[in-house]
């Protein structure tokens, strides 16, 4: 399958790469990005923006929006973390709780803007919570305060081994999952 995979990031063009099991070309069109919370909406609105900045191609365009969900925050900042990660840092995150509920979700919704133009959305979601400090050297962005449920381990902490069950990871298999019913229907 020959695919692009918009991203600045060439970390999450790896690890995309990772999970799904197949090359992805790699562009970086300026696009615009809606302001929501939801995941969904800002990964859609992005496929279709960059679908049209590629200049429509005849292969798939991929495009992720993820983030970190704290509960105490009501859904915040979800889909703006990039923006929090770029004002406060983890540091100031991880201060603004205040002590409080630390439970968190990180949450990838992946969409696929199809040769045809329709978009398919895959979401990826893990519990967990906000570490009380920032740990760990591997990864990027808020890997160094997201604990998944069921470790002690940030995702920074875990290496390769974030890549297993990661909310990225997830929705990538949810794709390969719908590619290759897709192609089974196709033959």
């Amino acid at each position: 399958m020959r695919a692009v995979f918009v991203t600045t990031n060439e970390s999450k063009r790896r690890e995309a790469q990772r999970i799904l099991g197949v090359e992805l070309e790699r562009a970086a069109p300026d696009i615009p990005e809606v302001q929501s919370l939801d995941f969904a909406e800002v990964a859609t609105h992005k496929a279709r923006a960059a679908r049209k900045a590629l200049g429509s191609p005849p292969y798939p365009v991929l495009v992720e929006d993820s983030g970190l969900v704290v509960g105490a925050w009501n859904g915040l900042p979800g889909a703006l973390t990039k923006w929090f990660l770029g004002s406060v840092g983890n540091e100031g995150i991880i201060e603004m709780l205040c002590g409080g509920d630390r439970g968190a979700r990180a949450v990838c919704a992946l969409a696929l803007a199809d040769t045809h133009g329709a978009v398919h959305v895959f979401e990826g979601v893990i519990q967990g919570e906000v570490a009380a400090e920032p740990r760990g050297e591997e990864g990027f962005g808020w890997d160094p305060i997201f604990v998944p449920q069921g470790t002690r381990l940030t995702y920074a902490e875990m290496g390769e081994d974030k890549h297993e069950d990661s909310h990225r990871a997830r929705a990538f298999r949810q794709l390969r999952v719908w590619l290759e019913e897709k192609d089974g229907q196709e033959a």
